[in-house]
């Protein structure tokens, strides 16, 4: 089994993966921002790095995806292989820090990659307004993050909506953000889990 986190950045999607894989004995896979080569670099000249970024992503993800055919326990990784090209590849082009040529080329090598990559059992969305990512993006006090603006959070919000509005690649469990603090509030983060499980139940009465 395999089960995809996804989010903006600040939506806590490192947190539950964690906090999830602990509690149904899942295997996590996370997007590691500490061994990331070009994370830094990217945030002070995004137009620079923002292709060798995105190949970087896009790498990563793949062979986290691939190990789950080769394990018998279940996998929850933090970011799904989409996003790269759905979400942040589109608003960088957008912006102009990815210029059009680079984004043909990094969703021609996606499309050629996705081909391969199976898709999550079930996907998990963590919808979170602007003003809440700002405020865990300031809590959790990476410096390079804090120049992030607030109208590119809006943007990259506008693409995940767009693109879950139109998810076809399995199940899709969309958790609302606001007033949810899964960390604190144990009884948030026992809803969560319970949503899951009535996901997980429904999928496995089907076949």
């Amino acid at each position: 089994m395999y089960i995809a986190i996804a989010g903006n950045i600040g939506s806590g999607k490192t947190t539950l993966t964690g906090k999830l894989a602990e509690h149904f004995g899942w295997e996590p896979r996370y997007e590691s921002a500490d061994d990331n080569p070009y994370l830094e670099d990217f945030y002070g000249d995004m137009s620079r790095w923002a292709f060798p970024l995105q190949i970087y992503f896009l790498n990563s993800r793949f062979r986290q995806v691939m190990e789950v055919s080769k394990t018998h326990t279940p996998i929850i990784q933090d970011r799904s292989i989409y996003e790269d090209a759905h979400i942040f590849a589109r608003q960088l082009n957008q912006d102009g820090q990815l210029s059009d040529r680079d984004n043909e080329v990094f969703q021609n090598v996606f499309s050629s990659v996705a081909d391969h990559a199976p898709a999550p059992d079930l996907l998990i969305y963590l919808r979170t307004s602007v003003p809440q990512l700002l405020d865990h993006i300031r809590k959790r006090g990476r410096e390079y993050e804090q120049s992030i603006s607030r109208a590119y959070l809006t943007g990259l919000n506008e693409f995940y909506e767009e693109w879950i509005s139109n998810y076809d690649k399995g199940k899709l469990l969309v958790i609302e953000m606001e007033d949810l603090d899964f960390v604190e509030n144990e009884a948030h983060f026992d809803q969560i889990v319970a949503n899951i499980d009535a996901e997980l139940q429904a999928a496995k009465a089907r076949v």
